[in-house]
């Protein structure tokens, strides 16, 4: 169980049936009437942020988020297949579930799957990842302002900004969070 007076970032639990985690919060004492614990609320399966006012003296039960390694496989047009490395079980997922940066995924990367009760609810990749450039236009020269990028297909298909200097073939680093170009690999 946790107790609303206990209450620290990250925490989450199940409130009105649904799984939230806490991003921020506050004890609040005013000078009339009983203290309260105001709290920012993320819920942890849609993504909606809420703010609510707590008793301090409620409880409400822990909610345990599972994040489990596995390995992408493959992707049969309707859905994404996932194979557990200890127990090679596969799991499909559905696209709906997958973020935007798993754009940056490729086969045989490994991907944290984040569940609740069983239920898939979202799919996080590596946070830096190596790609090739499969198309990209070369680099004028003369034109090199700074901070001068160019567009680049990577070989997962995904677009991203890169330095002019980037050819075709090159191996880069991506930051899947922000997508973006990093350095050469």
């Amino acid at each position: 169980m946790v107790n609303v007076s206990d209450f620290k970032n990250g925490v989450t639990f199940e409130m009105d049936g649904n799984v939230v985690s806490v991003i921020e919060f506050q004890h609040v004492k005013p000078g009339k009437g009983s203290p309260y614990v105001r709290a920012k609320l993320r819920n942890v399966i849609t993504g909606a942020v809420t703010e609510q006012k707590f008793n301090p003296n409620d409880r409400y039960q822990n909610a345990y988020i599972e994040r489990k390694d596995m390995e992408y496989l493959y992707n049969d047009g309707d859905l994404y297949y996932f194979m557990d490395s200890e127990t090679y079980e596969q799991l499909p997922i559905s696209p709906s579930i997958l973020s935007d940066n798993f754009k940056f995924v490729k086969e045989n990367m490994i991907c944290k799957i984040i569940s609740y009760k069983g239920n898939v609810f979202g799919v996080e990749p590596p946070t830096f990842v190596e790609l090739q450039v499969t198309h990209t236009d070369p680099g004028v020269k003369g034109n090199t302002a700074t901070n001068a990028t160019k567009s680049a297909t990577l070989e997962t298909g995904a677009e991203i900004r890169v330095p002019l200097f980037i050819d075709e073939g090159e191996m880069i680093r991506i930051d899947t969070r922000t997508g973006e170009y990093m350095e050469r690999a």
